[in-house]
Formats: structure tokens, C-alpha cells, sequence
């Protein structure tokens, strides 16, 4: 018992961390601590449960006591009670009725008892419970129904035991689809129904802990746990030191497998199969949305009572005839995507048994794609780097590649003699070179740099000296400055018709 200084100093402290209830007087029941809805009687040595319970307590601290029996009705009028801790007690046994009015408990702690079994009866009234602990007790076997009223339980902890098997049937998610956690570590189980577990959806059995089991060493049991280490599951990532399995079933023979592969694979036969399961998906399928696609279930089993079952990486597990809008499954076993979107990407997992239990499984990689065009999109960037290289291309060739006749380079007169055909290259070069002729009509004739470009129609001959073109004669021409005045050089010559200055006749 406490002593009276441990009283006050535990109220004193409950005064100071918890702001007590305006609507309720907070009393000490039997020397417990009243901290507005929470009443803690932990540690006190009770044998039965203390009186006039507050009808407002939501959390009740029952833990550390010698509670040996909980009678019908016992938490009756605490119709708020969301949180129930009985964990250390020497409870062995739950009346029918116990939780009578408990439908809002969420929470209930029943751990390091000595309770041998659970019963139907147990939780009938706990609808609402979501988190259950019975781990460190003595329970040898859990009834296939006492946790089937639980429809919204999300975690169970029942390590610590001595159960020898466990109803997985009952936990399945169309009665169970919030139980993400089954701690069942630490028990006596030997040999593990697969074919139920692996029926388990996704989400459970990455939360399913089934380490340190008496497990006997079987490639189907090693395979499964070798599955759920390539996944990831938190189940076998944290604690794989403790999955260990018995060869032989020998206890003392205990091998922890995830260390010893080796072992398992050569004296058990397990490499073909291991190796399988390490490698990629046996097969891969590519769709596009919209399409319908059918996996196959590949098996080398045969007879007329095969079992197929297909898990889905959304759906879960299924067999037929439970098909829905948008998976279905055919009479030979293979499961038919309707209509494929693009989340139906994943791997399948199909698993075949026949009438003597013997299973092969299949894994099938679908990868859903959107649908694109046939015609590609017309690539503006690309072409127009082309053009410009292009053009730039042309543009050289222009300024440097430009042809020119031979018979129009100019040739040095000699002294003392006129040639028209060297005034008729002199003309016609200056329309293809930048820098004019030194002379136009003779020798001394200089010319101003800033000049017009005269275009000149095609020469046809030359007669007594002149120019004639198609239709007649033609007289030579002069090119004149934009300041200068025109020069009467001949009396036949005329001015640009580019210049500035009017033509004279």
C-alpha cells in the first residue's frame, strides 16, 4: 500500500499536470488518482475492483494489481470508458458479460496474465475495440470465432504464448478490413496453414510477426518468408535474426535460415525454388488502358481438383466465382484484367494446389501504359536548325563561290591601243565585285568610290568598237558621282540611270 506521503505527493502532482473536470468532483476511490477523466488505481494490491467507479472515467489504470476475476457487469456504469489497462494481473478467467456497456472501449490491455484460452464470450460487447493486448500470458489455443465480432480491431498483440495453431481464416479483410497488425511471435506453432495466410490481404501480412516459432524447416515456409523479404515487409525486415525454423524438428537442431540459406537450399532441396524466388517475376506482360488483358497461371500440376488463387497487388486475394467489375477469373484459372488503367500496374501472384496439397505459384509483372499516337509530333526545333544551316550554307556559296567566264578577266592593253572588250569587262565586273574599275573609258579617266551599280543588258557583239545589244546599237556608258558633273567623254555616251544628276543629252 501507499503510504499517505505517496498519496499526497501523487495528488499534488495530478493537481498540477492535468486540469480536472468543471461538470465532475474528482475523488480518490481507495487510494487512486483521480486526474479529470482518468482514474489510475495502479500498483495498489487490489484483489477486486474498487466501488463507486466515476461514471465519467475514460482511461481506467487497473495495471500492477492481484485482480484474479472480473465478474458480469464489472465496468457497467462507465459507459465512456474508451481505455482499460488490466496488464500484470493474475486475471485466469473473463465471465460472459464482463464488458457489458463497453461498446465505446477502444483500447483494452489484458497482457502478463494467466489466461489459458480465449472464448467466444470474451469480447462479444467490444465492437468498438481496435487495439487488443494479451501477450506474456498462457493461452494454448484462441477459438475460431472470439475475435470475429471485432470489425474494427487494427492492431492484436498475442506474442508470448503457448499457442500451437491460430484461426487465420477468421481475420480475413472482408471481416477484418482495418487489421494491419497480428503479433503472434514467440509461440509454439510448428507448421503454418500457407494456404490461409498467403489468402491474407497485402497489407496484413506485412504486418503478420511469426518469428521465434518452434517452425519445422520446410522449402514452402522458408520460400514464403523469403517472398516477403524481397517485399519488404517490416514483419521480416526487422526481426530477421529471430525467423528461425527447426531441421528436422529437432530443438536443438534450430537454424535461423535467413543467415544459413545455404544450408536450407542444399539439404532441404530449396535452391530451385529459392532461386526462382529471387530472380525476377517469372513473366511480364505490357498493356495499354483500356485493353483487356489475361494472365495465366503456368503449373505443371494436373487433375481435375486443381485450386487457383490469384493475389492482385490492390484487390487482394480472389477465387473463383468471385469476380467483380473489374477482375475475373476463368474456370481454368486464368485472371482476366476487363478493363486495364494505368493503377493495375503490379505483380500478380497466382498459386495453384492440388487435392494432395501440393502448390506451385506463378508471378506475372503487368505494366499498364497509356496509348500514344501513330504519328509523331512534328519537330519545329530540329528543322529549323537545319534551315538555318541551310541558308547559311547558300549564303557562302554565294559570296565566295561566284562564278566568272575567263574570257572576262582583263587582260593589260597594250600601250598605245584601245580595247572595247576590255571596257566591256570592266562594265560588267563591276556588278559582281565591290571594288570598281580603275578606268572606264580610257587611260586617265579616274573614277569616284562611291558609285552606282549599273546593270546592263546582255551583249550580243561588237561592231567598229560599239556595243549593240538584241535590237540595235547601243552606246557606251559612263558612270557618274553622286557630286561630280557629268563628263562629255562622246558625244553618243549617257549617264547612270541610277545617278543623281539629270540625264543631258
Amino acid at each position: 500500500m501507499q503510504t499517505d506521503s505517496q498519496q499526497q505527493l501523487g495528488l499534488f502532482a495530478c493537481s498540477r499536470a492535468c486540469i480536472c473536470s468543471t461538470f465532475f468532483i474528482c475523488h480518490p476511490v481507495n487510494g487512486c488518482l483521480c486526474c479529470s477523466d482518468i482514474l489510475s488505481c495502479a500498483n495498489q494490491e487490489l484483489k477486486t475492483l474498487p466501488f463507486e467507479l466515476p461514471p465519467y472515467t475514460t482511461t481506467l489504470d487497473l495495471n500492477h494489481n492481484h485482480l484474479m476475476e472480473l465478474k458480469e457487469g464489472s465496468f457497467a456504469t462507465l459507459h465512456r470508458l474508451e481505455s482499460l489497462r488490466l496488464a500484470h494481473n493474475s486475471l485466469k478467467y473473463l465471465e460472459a458479460g464482463t464488458f457489458q456497456n463497453s461498446s465505446a472501449l477502444r483500447q483494452l490491455d489484458l497482457s502478463s496474465n494467466q489466461l489459458d484460452k480465449v472464448e467466444v464470450h470474451y469480447f462479444l460487447e467490444l465492437t468498438g475495440l481496435e487495439e487488443l493486448l494479451l501477450f506474456n500470458n498462457r493461452i494454448v489455443r484462441v477459438e475460431s470465432k472470439a475475435l470475429a465480432v471485432l470489425g474494427n480491431l487494427r492492431k492484436a498483440y498475442i506474442s508470448h504464448n503457448r499457442l500451437t495453431d491460430f484461426p487465420f481464416f477468421s481475420i480475413q479483410e472482408h471481416s477484418h478490413p482495418f487489421l494491419a497488425i497480428m503479433d503472434l511471435s514467440s509461440n509454439s506453432m510448428s507448421k503454418l496453414p500457407l494456404v490461409e495466410i498467403e489468402t491474407l490481404p497485402v497489407a496484413l501480412q506485412r504486418g503478420l510477426y511469426l518469428h521465434n516459432n518452434t517452425l519445422i524447416c520446410e522449402c514452402e515456409m522458408y520460400n514464403m518468408f523469403r517472398r516477403w523479404e524481397r517485399k519488404g515487409f517490416p514483419s521480416v525486415r526487422d526481426f530477421r535474426e529471430e525467423h528461425t525454423c527447426l531441421v528436422y524438428g529437432e530443438r536443438k537442431a534450430s537454424v535461423k535460415f535467413f543467415q544459413h540459406r545455404r544450408f536450407l537450399e542444399v539439404n532441404l532441396n530449396c535452391s530451385s525454388m529459392a532461386a526462382a524466388l529471387v530472380a525476377e517475376p517469372e513473366s511480364s506482360l505490357l498493356a495499354y488502358v483500356g485493353e483487356a488483358v489475361v494472365l495465366d497461371c503456368h503449373t505443371t500440376l494436373s487433375g481435375q481438383h486443381l485450386t487457383h488463387l490469384w493475389v492482385s497487388p490492390h484487390h487482394g486475394a480472389g477465387a473463383p466465382p468471385e469476380n467483380n467489375g473489374t477482375l475475373r477469373m476463368h474456370p481454368n484459372g486464368s485472371l482476366e484484367i476487363v478493363s486495364a488503367q494505368a493503377e493495375d500496374s503490379g505483380v500478380y501472384w497466382c498459386k495453384v494446389f492440388d487435392a494432395t496439397k501440393r502448390n506451385e505459384s506463378w508471378e506475372v509483372n503487368v505494366t499498364v501504359l497509356m496509348r500514344k499516337d501513330d504519328t509523331e509530333p512534328f519537330n519545329t526545333g530540329f528543322t529549323t536548325l537545319i534551315g538555318c544551316v541551310t541558308t547559311l550554307v547558300l549564303v557562302i556559296m554565294y559570296l565566295y563561290l561566284t562564278p566568272c567566264r575567263c574570257w572576262c578577266r582583263r587582260r593589260p592593253p597594250r600601250p598605245g591601243v584601245h580595247s572595247p572588250a576590255n571596257d566591256q569587262c570592266s562594265a560588267q565586273s563591276s556588278i559582281l565585285t565591290a571594288t570598281p574599275p580603275a578606268t572606264t573609258e580610257g587611260p586617265g579617266r579616274k573614277v569616284s568610290n562611291n558609285k552606282h551599280v549599273v546593270f546592263l543588258e546582255p551583249i550580243k557583239e561588237v561592231q567598229n568598237g560599239r556595243l549593240r545589244a538584241a535590237g540595235g546599237m547601243l552606246p557606251p556608258i559612263s558612270v557618274l558621282g553622286h557630286l561630280g558633273r557629268p563628263k562629255r567623254g562622246d558625244t553618243d555616251s549617257v549617264t547612270s540611270v541610277f545617278s543623281d544628276s539629270p540625264i543631258v543629252p
